[in-house]
């Protein structure tokens, strides 16, 4: 991993943060008006492009983690 460019990595990071907030919109868009949904929503079980946003946001997540990792490593060593 030593031989990708900072800016490499940096760019990357930015278009995966990106990507990520944008998937998090998605997913609260129909979560009801308030700050954390409606009750009925937390118990119920995700299905089709829910369970797919879902999931997506933690391969990003994982993902963007990785990078500021690798990120941080190469401005440290």
């Amino acid at each position: 991993m030593k031989d990708m460019s900072p800016t490499v990595i940096q760019i990357t990071e930015i278009v995966i943060a990106v990507l990520l907030i944008t998937v998090v919109l998605m997913q609260t868009r129909g979560s009801g008006t308030t700050l954390f949904g409606q009750a009925e929503s937390t118990f119920r079980s995700r299905r089709g492009v829910e369970k797919l946003l879902f999931r997506t946001t933690i391969g990003l997540t994982v993902v963007f983690i990785v990078l500021a990792a690798i990120s941080v490593s190469s401005l440290i060593g």
